[in-house]
């Protein structure tokens, strides 16, 4: 079927056109989108450079660390083009961010889960770690977030080339995500809106569940153990994990899984900020304070003693 697309660029209605405004948030952004590549490129450093931190918990974490520039990067670049200029963006552009949105999401969502296997690994079977969690099987498990993030993102996106948008081009949100496209279509988008639930869904529900489990092991683990010491230790090596998880989920899930009845322009705007921009910046803050192998590591390498 041949792309009946009229539209060539969209229109993003994210943010006041208020000159002080958009001076105030150009600022804004450019700062957390400096410290989001500061602060994450620096983790990666870190891990590269220490050998004391070559274990599966930190290779995740250097992933993350990765996901997190290019999600930040797909988004706010334009957005601080866009405050300084006419806020449009081309079809084809529009088009590549939603897919690399999607892309991100996924593969975000099953390192996260990674990540808790790796804890559940550590805390339940410590004698096994080394022979489970072998370089060979993290790869594996990176590999395999990447490729289902991937088929995700083809899947939701090869659709929407197929839909015809004859205008209005307005989507009223700062970059192009997937409902607010789909809110423009002049066709029939049932089958995309069911696509994307029950994909989404399946990744949502599949990556929490792991996680979910993880924890629940560790926690009984956790109940057993007769030191103080030992509950806080164990304790203090999951707790930056469990903040992100329940930041990144928390809003995200809002974002793609909210029902219409809820919907609110103003509401998606700060749950997308929260989870693609803000996140990517906090989540090396708080394995840096909430992780003492980092702090420490930190320290070493900007000089402090």
């Amino acid at each position: 079927m041949d792309n009946q697309t009229t539209v060539t660029y969209f229109v993003l209605l994210g943010f006041s056109h208020n000159p002080p405004v958009q001076i105030f948030l150009f600022l804004l952004f450019l700062f957390i989108y400096t410290a989001t590549l500061l602060a994450n490129t620096l983790i990666i450093k870190l891990i590269v450079m220490s050998n004391q931190l070559q274990g599966p918990m930190y290779f995740f974490l250097s992933h993350l660390s990765f996901l997190d520039i290019c999600f930040s990067s797909v988004t706010v670049p334009k957005l601080l083009v866009n405050l300084c200029s006419r806020p449009t963006i081309s079809y084809n552009g529009c088009i590549a961010q939603m897919f690399s949105s999607i892309l991100l999401v996924c593969t975000e969502a099953y390192i996260l889960a990674a990540m808790a296997f790796d804890r559940y690994i550590a805390i339940r079977k410590p004698l096994h770690y080394v022979q489970i969690m072998s370089r060979v099987f993290c790869r594996c498990l990176v590999g395999g977030a990447w490729a289902i993030g991937t088929l995700q993102a083809l899947v939701n996106s090869l659709p929407i080339l197929k839909l015809t948008f004859c205008g209005p081009n307005i989507i009223r949100h700062f970059s192009c995500e997937y409902p607010s496209l789909l809110a423009l279509s002049c066709t029939e988008t049932f089958p995309n809106v069911v696509t994307f639930f029950i994909s989404g869904t399946t990744i949502a529900v599949s990556s929490i569940l792991v996680i979910l489990v993880s924890y629940v092991h560790i926690l009984s683990t956790v109940l057993k153990m007769q030191s103080a010491e030992a509950k806080k230790k164990t304790f203090s090596t999951c707790s930056a994990h469990l903040i992100v998880v329940l930041l990144y989920y928390g809003t995200c899930s809002f974002r793609y899984l909210r029902p219409n009845s809820i919907s609110s322009a103003i509401l998606d705007e700060l749950f997308s900020i929260q989870y693609s921009i803000s996140t990517p910046m906090l989540n090396p803050i708080i394995y840096s304070l909430k992780t003492r192998e980092i702090k420490f590591g930190l320290k070493k390498l900007l000089g402090f003693k």
